[in-house]
């Protein structure tokens, strides 16, 4: 199974054209760790849904302090890539030493100076990113198939996503298992009478 295909429907009351945020945590990380916004859904009026994929795999990639960013490289878990200088500059390859856990991935600055960052892409579109990595540390990541989701404002596709929207944002849903569903989108309503939004999947295929 490469992708899993999903449908959001929007079948809430929202009078504010509001802005869905979809993003993935990195479980290795620590608690109050920026997350990334993977994908920002605008201008879905009432009863339009916007279709979208989830793909199994992911990839990783680097920058280095240079500004240069290496080329994208399908990830599995208990893999390892180094950051390393070869004769045409740094480049990103798979390392000989696994990850220490089969769950994780691990990006390895080993460069002899400079810090880079670590990035982790899903369909094209960041998800997560570890910068100001010195040499000879390391940034771990673990995804679970689960996505989070809520309404926000102001906020692009890439962007760091502040505790104060992520405090604000409690709706996770697990696709373990899934290989297309229907998210609902339900809630919202003007003035005294909004009431909390609510993603809730229908329709689903396993």
């Amino acid at each position: 199974m490469d992708n899993i295909k999903l449908n959001l429907i929007n079948q809430s009351s929202d009078t504010n054209n509001s802005s869905i945020v979809i993003f993935q945590q990195n479980v290795t990380t620590d608690f109050g760790e920026i997350a990334i916004a993977w994908r920002v859904i605008k201008n879905l009026g009432r009863l339009n849904n916007h279709p979208f994929v989830y793909p199994i795999s992911f990839q990783v990639a680097a920058g280095d302090s240079y500004g240069n960013y290496t080329p994208q490289i399908n990830a599995q878990d208990g893999q390892a890539f180094e950051m390393i200088k070869d004769v045409s500059g740094d480049i990103l390859q798979l390392a000989t030493d696994p990850a220490t856990s089969n769950n994780e991935v691990e990006i390895r600055n080993n460069l002899g100076v400079g810090a880079i960052s670590a990035n982790c892409y899903r369909d094209e579109k960041l998800i997560a990113t570890k910068t100001n990595l010195a040499p000879g540390q390391k940034a771990v990541f673990e995804f679970q198939p689960k996505i989070n989701i809520g309404v926000v404002s102001q906020i692009e596709e890439g962007d760091e996503i502040n505790s104060a929207i992520l405090s604000q944002i409690n709706t996770q849903i697990n696709l373990l298992g899934i290989t297309s569903a229907d998210i609902i989108m339900t809630g919202g309503g003007p003035g005294a009478n909004a009431v909390p939004f609510t993603f809730t999947l229908e329709n689903i295929n396993m």
